[in-house]
């Protein structure tokens, strides 16, 4: 085996898994290739794990007792991430998988800001330029804030966790924050705080912990609503940090890895705050979901009218334009495929169905286009909001199911509402509208839906896929 980690074939090997994982992310572009994009990128990964871990020095010369030492570290610490990833990655639902997405972030926050602690610790980060250790501090920050808000988005996603109101957050957020970049400078110039009485090691874990309980606080008072704006910024954060790490371990697959993650996780946070119509620093830092809750509590109680799943069916029966606008109460219910099974039968009565997704739809950016291309929904008749929001005014029935504020038109005529200018699909101006949905209560973020009040509006009320399992056996009836 090889002793380092510049020579030519890991270099090429580094260039072909870097090559194989930006083809991988063009072909995720696009859902007719998006399985086989990631496929290609996880094989471009798996050989840059593989070549890194054969030319590894001093792990490879089984004459020293050290070889073998960090050989059975390194092996127990690739077992301990793949295995519980695999089974989890097989075994976990489409309902929970933005809480694992947010988990891995996490993780992957957590080991660019250990490889930084360990670069701090040994001292290796000071042998170089001054770009070195402001490099190695600045990632450590990055990832270790990250890691602590992804957490906290977990445990949102998870439903283990609200969005508490913390009196004066702006103050602590404040405060914590030039904390830690007083401790940012000091371990970038260790040498210039030599008041402290601190070692080098003592300086690092105080300013680890501390950016830890930044990550915490800043997450915590920001409601589930915003969680795929929250997902996506930790995931550009998280790639700029295993950048800047690889830039210092002085690894060109993390370096060009690293970058494309956050250059796509930043493009992606800009998409989604674009399509809530609100700035990043709102989405931060305006306390939404306080907000939400507040605007959610008040007003008189109105009546929701409702309708029997078999009379919802037999409306659709004989209906010729109908498109459905899925939600995340489509993937709590797992109801994807008899609702693909109840178009079918639509289908074969001749009626037009399409499938209206928004941008945030769900708990994260793509969540619903994952959700129906796992049912077997054609490509084809998957629309984003741009392309079919015109067609609901010609449309003879909207079918909502689950979905809360991306179809609330109160994003149009309310001004008081916390959603006031957020584009929404229009589900509310067909001919007629059917909801399907457990109750009356407000959705995720805790606003009320003026959609579920509209004079051209029926609730079904109930279990999507216990609901959905009545419409098709209403339609066999017909």
């Amino acid at each position: 085996m090889g002793h380092s980690l510049t020579t030519f074939p890991v270099q090429a090997s580094y260039f072909i898994a870097t090559l194989l994982l930006v083809l991988g992310l063009k072909r995720m572009g696009s859902p007719r290739t998006a399985r086989n994009g990631i496929v290609w990128a996880g094989v471009g990964m798996l050989l840059a794990t593989i070549v890194t871990l054969a030319y590894l020095p001093g792990v490879w010369n089984f004459t020293e007792r050290a070889s073998w030492h960090r050989l059975v570290l390194i092996l127990i610490a690739l077992a301990a991430g793949a295995i519980p990833a695999w089974w989890s990655g097989r075994r976990v639902p489409l309902t929970e998988m933005p809480q694992m997405v947010a988990i891995y972030n996490g993780l992957g926050g957590g080991a660019a800001a250990a490889i930084a602690a360990v670069e701090i610790y040994s001292g290796r980060a000071y042998l170089g330029s001054l770009a070195f250790p402001v490099i190695a501090v600045t990632g450590a920050l990055i990832g270790t804030v990250a890691f602590g808000g992804s957490i906290v988005a977990f445990l949102k996603l998870q439903g283990l966790m609200g969005s508490p109101r913390i009196s004066g957050r702006h103050v602590i957020n404040g405060i914590l924050f030039l904390v830690v970049l007083l401790l940012t400078i000091a371990n970038i110039f260790p040498s210039w705080v030599p008041a402290f009485g601190l070692p080098v090691s003592s300086l690092v874990g105080v300013f680890l912990v501390t950016s830890l309980i930044l990550g915490i606080i800043v997450t915590l008072p920001i409601g589930g609503a915003d969680m795929p704006v929250v997902i996506s910024t930790y995931n550009a954060c998280i790639g700029l940090a295993v950048g800047f790490e690889g830039f210092v371990v002085q690894n060109p697959a993390m370096i060009i890895a690293g970058t494309i993650v956050g250059a796509a996780g930043t493009l992606l946070t800009i998409l989604m705050a674009k399509a809530m119509n609100r700035s990043f620093m709102n989405v931060w830092f305006s306390g939404f979901g306080d907000v939400a809750a507040v605007a959610a509590s008040g007003g008189p109680a109105r009546v929701m009218n409702s309708m029997d799943a078999r009379d919802a069916a037999a409306t659709m029966a004989y209906s010729e334009d109908i498109i459905v606008v899925p939600g995340y109460g489509l993937a709590v219910a797992q109801a994807q495929h008899k609702l693909w099974e109840l178009v079918q039968m639509l289908q074969k009565r001749d009626v037009k169905v399409r499938f209206a997704v928004h941008p945030v739809a769900g708990r994260m950016p793509g969540h619903m286009s994952v959700l129906l291309a796992e049912a077997g929904v054609p490509y084809d008749l998957i629309y984003d909001l741009e392309e079919i929001n015109s067609d609901f005014v010609n449309a003879d029935i909207s079918l909502v199911i689950g979905a809360n504020d991306v179809v609330n038109p109160a994003a149009r005529s309310d001004k008081s509402s916390p959603i006031y200018g957020m584009p929404i699909l229009n589900a509310d101006q067909a001919k007629q509208v059917l909801v399907i949905k457990r109750g009356t209560g407000a959705g995720f973020s805790g606003i009320q839906n003026e959609l579920f009040f509209g004079a051209n509006t029926h609730m079904v009320f109930g279990d999507a896929q216990d609901v959905i399992a009545k419409m098709i056996s209403g339609l066999k009836e017909l």
